[in-house]
């Protein structure tokens, strides 16, 4: 069963936290919730979602809670497009193809990425 979806503010605290593991929420606080003007208890309410949905994992240490990751960013925003294809786009990818043709600035890397996958696509269907 996939986790939870996540919102744009957790997707970035989550990234946040893959790259400051073992972190508290004071911590996460005066960075990341500084530079955006959260209050620390809405970091650490956003922290406490992420450990209930999945994402994060808490262990005490010396008095505090230290958080790390129990998944990488990659996971929940797989998850996150997932759903949106699912729910807003009726499980077609036919729009969001129709909509990457459209968007004018798709750099060489991203265009190398998508061949990659279709190429990924082709060769599991002859596989089957």
């Amino acid at each position: 069963m996939p986790k939870p979806s996540i919102g744009d503010q957790e997707l970035a605290l989550l990234h946040y936290l893959a790259e400051h593991e073992n972190t508290t929420v004071g911590e996460v606080a005066a960075d990341f919730g500084e530079a955006r003007d959260l209050a620390r208890s809405t970091v650490l309410t956003m922290m406490e979602r992420l450990r209930s949905k999945g994402y994060l994992k808490r262990r005490h240490v010396e008095g505090v809670y230290r958080y790390h990751t129990a998944t990488g960013p990659n996971e929940a925003l797989n998850n996150a497009v997932g759903q949106f294809v699912e729910k807003t786009l009726s499980g077609s990818l036919s729009p969001f193809v129709a909509w990457m043709s459209q968007k004018a600035d798709v750099s060489d890397n991203e265009l190398a990425e998508l061949e990659a996958l279709v190429a990924k696509l082709q060769s599991q269907r002859k596989e089957s």
